[in-house]
C-alpha cells in the first residue's frame, strides 16, 4: 500500500494508553493522518513510502500543546524582570504595549513565538493578545497549529476602543477563520478584574450559539482574589459561575487561589485549567494544588504564559516544573509523576481545546502532529524510561524533528518555514526601538 511518510523510531509513546511505550515501531502517515503504528519489521512489507525516516536513537511523542500564550509578548522578554505582577504590568508592560502595538509588532513577535515553540516541539498554541487576526496570519503561514483568541477587555487599545467593538472584531474574525484546518477561535476574555458583567453575559451567550471554548485569567493571584472579594463580597469563581461560564467550554488559567469547595465546582462541572508553573513562580503569583485537582477529576493542562512572564515558551521546562513542584505543593514525591506531566502538555491540552479527536495522542485516524526527541546523548543515559528521561532529563534541545498535519515544520534542527537570519534583524531592530 502506497503512503506518504514511514517514521521507523526507537521509540513511541503514544500518551493513550498512558502505560504503553512501543519499541522499534514504525508511524505510517498519509495525507496529513496517522494511518498505522505497527512494528518496524512488518512496515516495510505492508506499506510503501514516499519518504522514510530512520530514527533510530529517537522518541516520538505527540506534539507539545502549550495552552496559554500571549506570542506577540516574546518582543517584551526581560524588559522588566523581577517585579511584582501588578507593578509590572502597570508601570512596565501596559506602558509599553500603548505606546508600540501594532500590527507589525505583533507579527514580528508571533514569528518570533512560533520559530522558539516550534525549535521547542510544540505545535498548538493558544493565545490571548491585540490584533489576533495577525497571529492567525502568521500561524498560518507558518504551518503551526493555533488556538486564536477573539481578546475581550474592558479597556480601549490600538485594536479596539472598547468592549462592544472588541466582541464585534472577534466575531468577524472567528467568522474568517472558520474553515482553517489548523485554527480555532476561542473567547479569550482578559480577566475578571478587566471584564465587567455585561460583555461576560455576552461571551457567555456567544460562546454557546458558536460552541467555542472561553479561555480567561481566573484567580492567579491573592491580591486579585481579595481585592474582588472587598468590592463585591464575592470570589472571581463565583461570579462567573453565576454568568453559567463555568461549564466543560471554560477554560481557567492559572488558579492558584482556590478553595476546596471551588475545586469541587471545578470538577462536577466539566471545566479545565491551563497551569503556568513557571511564571507563577517567577511572579510569585502563588501555587495551583494540581494534584488535588487531578485526584477531584480536573482536566490540568500546561502552558508557558508569555515569554515576558515566563522568560521563555519551554513546554519541556514546564513539564518538569510541574512534575517538581506539583510534587512539593502536594508534599508527597508520588504527586505527578513523568506520564501525568507528559499528558497535562498533550491530550490534556487537546481535552481544553476541544481538540482531542484530532490531537494529543499518537493514535491512528488522529492529524500527524509528531515530535522526535534525540535521547542518544550523555545527558539522557541510561535509558531505563523513555518518559521519566523525556520529562526530567531531556530538554528542548534534543527535539531534532516537528511535523503539523504530516508537514514538516523542523528538520533536523532546521526550521523549514522561518528564515531565522531575517528574524533575527527584526527583533534587533524592536529591541533598538522598545529600550529607548
Amino acid at each position: 500500500m502506497k503512503v506518504d511518510i514511514a517514521i521507523n523510531a526507537r521509540w513511541i509513546i503514544p500518551v493513550e494508553p498512558e502505560s504503553v511505550t512501543y519499541e522499534h515501531h514504525t508511524l505510517i502517515i498519509d495525507k496529513g493522518r496517522i494511518v498505522d503504528l505497527l512494528p518496524t519489521t512488518e512496515a516495510s512489507q505492508k506499506y510503501q513510502a514516499d519518504s522514510v525516516e530512520n530514527l533510530d536513537r529517537h522518541a516520538l511523542i505527540p506534539g507539545l500543546i502549550n495552552c496559554h500564550t500571549h506570542a506577540a509578548m516574546t518582543l517584551l522578554r526581560g524588559i522588566a524582570d523581577d517585579l511584582h505582577l501588578m507593578d509590572w504590568l502597570q508601570n512596565h508592560i501596559w506602558p509599553l504595549e500603548h505606546q508600540w502595538v501594532g500590527e507589525a509588532f505583533v507579527r514580528d513577535g508571533t514569528d518570533l513565538a512560533i520559530a522558539e515553540m516550534i525549535r521547542g516541539g510544540t505545535t498548538c498554541f493558544n493565545d490571548m493578545y491585540f490584533f489576533p487576526e495577525i497571529t492567525a496570519q502568521q500561524a498560518i503561514h507558518h504551518g503551526i497549529r493555533a488556538g486564536i483568541g477573539m481578546i475581550l477587555i474592558d479597556f480601549p487599545s490600538a485594536w479596539a476602543e472598547n468592549a462592544d467593538r472588541y466582541i464585534e472584531k472577534g466575531l468577524e474574525l472567528h467568522d474568517r477563520l472558520r474553515h482553517e484546518p489548523l485554527i480555532i477561535t476561542p473567547f479569550a476574555p482578559h480577566a475578571p478584574y478587566t471584564v465587567s458583567d455585561e460583555p461576560l453575559q455576552k461571551v457567555r451567550t456567544f460562546a454557546d450559539e458558536l460552541d467555542v471554548p472561553v479561555h480567561m485569567h481566573v484567580h492567579e493571584t491573592k491580591h486579585e482574589v481579595d481585592e474582588a472579594f472587598e468590592k463585591s463580597g464575592t470570589r472571581p469563581i463565583t461570579r462567573l459561575n453565576e454568568f453559567g461560564l463555568i461549564n466543560p467550554s471554560f477554560v481557567a488559567v492559572h488558579m492558584t487561589q482556590l478553595l476546596d469547595d471551588e475545586i469541587e465546582l471545578f470538577a462536577s462541572s466539566g471545566a479545565h485549567i491551563v497551569h503556568c508553573p513557571e511564571s507563577n513562580l517567577k511572579l510569585a503569583s502563588g501555587f495551583c494544588s494540581v494534584a488535588k485537582c487531578l485526584d477531584a477529576g480536573i482536566n490540568v493542562a500546561l502552558g508557558t504564559d508569555g515569554a515576558a512572564s515566563n522568560n521563555d515558551l519551554d513546554m519541556f521546562g514546564e513539564m518538569r516544573s510541574a512534575a517538581l513542584l506539583g510534587k512539593a505543593v502536594a508534599n508527597d514525591a508520588s504527586a505527578i509523576p513523568a506520564m501525568t506531566a507528559l499528558k497535562m502538555a498533550t491530550i490534556n491540552g487537546a481535552k481544553a481545546l476541544g481538540l482531542d479527536n484530532e490531537i494529543g495522542s499518537l493514535a491512528i485516524g488522529k492529524s500527524a502532529d509528531i515530535v522526535a526527541i534525540d535521547l542518544s546523548g550523555i545527558e539522557t543515559q541510561p535509558i531505563y524510561c523513555p518518559v521519566s528521561q523525556i520529562v526530567y532529563a531531556a530538554s528542548r534541545h534534543n527535539v531534532t524533528d516537528v511535523w503539523v498535519s504530516g508537514k514538516r515544520l523542523l528538520k533536523q534542527r532546521r526550521l523549514t518555514t522561518l528564515d531565522l537570519a531575517d528574524l533575527t534583524l527584526k527583533i534587533d531592530l524592536w529591541r533598538q526601538r522598545l529600550s529607548r
